[in-house]
This record gives C-alpha cells, structure tokens and sequence, in this order.
C-alpha cells in the first residue's frame, strides 16, 4: 500500500532496476514484504535511458531508411524526418518525461515499500538509506547496475560532452556529432542519428567495429555504413579534446583533427562497488561482486545484474533475478550458467551472436571447424536485396556439437533465438542438419550454412561456398 514505512522486511533490493523491480515483483506477488531502495528511477537504465527508448529510436530510423530503399524496387518515395516525432514517442509512451510515479504505485501497490536514495550495506541483512536503519528477516539482494565508462582523455572533463542519456532525452539534434567509441552503443546510436540528417563520425581505438564480434559481423556494418556515408575511423585514439572554440574538436594519435557540435562517448560502462558497505560483510569493494551458481555473494546476501561481471545485458540480469526469487521462495531452478549468453547489436544490418568466437576457439586451442555463409548469398537474402551480412557457425570438429554462432543481417536478432538455442542444449551439427527449414526465410540461412538442405540449387547463388571448414 502507499505509504508503507515499514523499516523491517523479508527482503531488501538495494537497486530497482529491471531486475531489481522483476525479482520485487515475484517476491511481493508471492506474499513476502520487500522494501526496495532506488537512487534514481524505478525501472532503471533499460527503461528510461537505453533498451526500450532507443530502440524506439532505432524503429524510427529504420522505416525512414526502408523508405530510401524503396527506389528501383517498388516506386518513388518522399521521405523526410523528423526528429519531434522521435522525441515525442520516447517523451509520451517510453518513458512517461522520466516520471517513474507509476512504477512506483505499481511496487507499493502490492505492499512494498520503495524509498528513493542511495543505500548502502551496514552489516548482515542491515541496511541504511539516509537516516534510516533497515533490517532484511531473510536478505539483501544487491543489483545497482553500472555506469558509463569515461576515459581519461586530456581536456575531455572539460567538455559538455553527451551521454546515452543525453542522446535519449534530446529534443533537437545537432549538424554534426563525434561518437567515442565503436561497440553496440555507438554503431547504434550513431546510424540512428545520421539518418536523422546528423553528420556522424564514429571513433574506435580498436583496428575495426565492433572489436568483440567476429570480423565478419564487423566487415558487414562498416560496408553499410560507408554506403550511409557515416565516417569511420578505427586503429586510433583520441589523445586530446577542446571546445574552446565553440564546436567540439579532438586530435587522434595519428595527427588527424575532427570537429563537430557535439560528441557522443560511448566508451562501455563500469561498475563502482564502493559506497556499498560490502566491507561491512566482509566482500571486497574493487572488481565485481563474486556469486555463486544460486547468485549468493555471502550468507544472506545475493547480487544479479553488472555487478556480478557476467554479462552487462538486461537479458541476463532478469535472467538472473529469476534464479535469486527461485532460490528465496525455495522453488527449483537450474543453476546459472553462462555459456550460451545471446548478445544482439540492433543496427542495420543486425548482428546477433551466441557462445565462443573464432578467435576465441583459436585462442582456446580447441579442434573445431568452421563455416561461413554470407547472407546475400542465402535464398532469402538474396530476395530481399540484401548487400552484406554473414552467417558464421563454429563447432567441435569431433562431436559436432556448437560451441559459438553468429548471424548479421537482416533479423539476425530473431535469427539468434535459433542459435541460442543450439549453444544452451549443446545440439550437435547433425541435430541441426535434420531439421526442416521454412523456405525461405532468414534463420534458414544456418541451415544453409551447415549444408542442412538444397546442397545443389545453393550454388546457383553460391558456386564458391565449401562449407565447414577445420581451422588451421
């Protein structure tokens, strides 16, 4: 009920996130009281500042550039933007003006107790917040997430430079924007806003895009960019930044000068574990917090999400608020595991990965083998006029069995619940090539790749395709 000021409960959530605001839920809805303390939204990062609003952002982008295409296929199309729309979409119905009253009328609706603050561990099961003394009769369960990582680079604290949550909440967009940093965030945001009408430059210090994706996947999103005309400049480092002259300009290491109305830094995120009391219970404050299979990080005291240092994705930690509210209400749950963690970058084209990379298994030194498909080669890709993509498997030379696959192109999202699949229940290679592919679709281009079906007719499009390869 609003209003609750109890200061005593079966379960304190110290961060309500999306995971965090998931597991009060369960354990509210299951009768047990939870007090949950928040230092800023209810609902979190995902809500209001990254998941939902900017892939409303990205839908957006998506149907102005579907219109672009429509020249020489289906006839002549008018297209121009309009960002307010945008702003407005994002204003209304993604994130209520920032407002998270309703979140919390739904939380204290069902009898918790939501206190906006920051609070920090004084002790087993004890918690403060403010001037106030909370007790936990069962535990606390840590989940306050993580925050930009902002390099440190000469005169960059000294620039009104944007975040994902300046970019999210802007009303209007500037001619021309800087993006630091070359991973999800930046390809993402960077190609929405470019085809917004912004001038975009993306810098990345690694030698391509997305550095933690296979090559191919990387290969795929620089080609669609050029053809967008977004700037890429990889294999070198912002060395120094200055807007004494009123536009943003920085130096790179190679001597090159860039200026624009604004940067973007999207440079990843960190995790910060001081503030928390941890070594009020004996945990270290660096690093992340340890967990076990069950996500327990000490004797009553649990942690889920960026903290934990498993994977910073919304989809693993809800993953794991699921084990904590399984394991609180002593009901069976499969203990975590991380091996088949889906990661999705929601750019055009799409890329969608599961399980090990290539150069990881080299790293490994494992026996694999190894198949590249590239989508414009597939049937439906083929179809839909699709310029770049691929699809990559890698699997155990000896058992078959998928260790890692990665799809980019057209839905490669929705291609990786496929994958995903295969790398979570350890199927082999003949599991897959036994199965019957909807022709055509998208996802059938891992059959394809596998040599699953229509092994004749795929070199009609494909006369160089050899299939799994063993790596050397």
């Amino acid at each position: 009920m609003a209003g609750n000021q109890m200061t005593e409960a079966d379960v304190i959530v110290l961060g309500v996130g999306t995971c965090g605001e998931d597991l009060s839920l369960q354990l509210l809805d299951a009768g047990l009281s939870v007090i949950g303390i928040e230092a800023s939204l209810v609902g979190g990062e995902c809500a209001y500042w990254a998941c939902i609003p900017s892939k409303m952002m990205i839908r957006a982008a998506n149907i102005l550039q579907e219109g672009r295409r429509t020249e020489g296929v289906a006839g002549h199309a008018d297209v121009r933007a309009e960002w307010a729309q945008v702003a407005k979409r994002i204003t209304t119905e993604a994130t209520g003006g920032w407002d998270d009253s309703f979140a919390v009328e739904r939380f204290e609706s069902r009898g918790g107790r939501i206190i906006h603050g920051r609070g920090k561990l004084a002790g087993p099961r004890t918690v403060t917040v403010g001037d106030e003394t909370l007790t936990a009769k069962i535990g606390v369960v840590i989940a306050t997430g993580s925050q930009p990582a902002i390099p440190p680079i000469d005169g960059l604290d000294s620039v009104d430079y944007w975040t994902t949550h300046d970019v999210i909440s802007a009303e209007e967009l500037p001619e021309s924007l800087i993006v630091l940093g070359g991973g999800p965030i930046g390809c993402e945001l960077g190609q929405v806003l470019s085809r917004f009408g912004v001038r975009v430059t993306i810098v990345e210090a690694a030698g391509r895009l997305l550095p933690g994706e296979e090559p191919e996947a990387s290969d795929s999103l620089a080609m669609a960019f050029e053809g967008e005309g977004i700037d890429v400049k990889t294999g070198d480092l912002v060395v120094t930044v200055d807007s004494s002259g009123g536009d943003i300009e920085i130096v790179l290491a190679s001597g090159e000068k860039l200026s624009a109305n604004k940067m973007l830094v999207a440079t990843g995120r960190k995790v910060d574990l001081t503030g928390l009391g941890l070594e009020s219970v004996g945990l270290p404050t660096a690093g992340f917090i340890e967990v076990d299979e069950r996500m327990h990080a000490a004797d009553g005291l649990w942690a889920m999400g960026d903290m934990t240092g498993k994977a910073m994705f919304t989809h693993v930690a809800v993953y794991q608020s699921g084990i904590i509210a399984a394991d609180i209400l002593k009901k069976e749950h499969a203990p975590a595991r991380y091996d088949a963690v889906p990661r999705a970058v929601f750019t055009d084209p799409e890329v969608g990965s599961v399980g090990i990379t290539e150069a990881q298994a080299r790293e490994q030194g494992l026996d694999v083998e190894v198949a590249v498909k590239r989508t414009p080669y597939t049937f439906r890709g083929w179809l839909d006029m699709s310029m770049t993509g691929a699809i990559k498997v890698i699997a155990d030379r000896k058992s078959g069995v998928l260790l890692g696959a990665s799809a980019s192109g057209p839905r490669a999202s929705e291609i990786l619940g496929l994958l995903t699949f295969a790398v979570h229940t350890r199927a082999k290679l003949d599991d897959l090539r036994s199965m019957i592919y909807a022709f055509p679709t998208f996802y059938g281009g891992v059959g394809e790749a596998i040599g699953a079906y229509a092994l004749g007719v795929q070199t009609v499009l494909d006369p160089e395709f050899e299939g799994l390869q063993p790596i050397s």
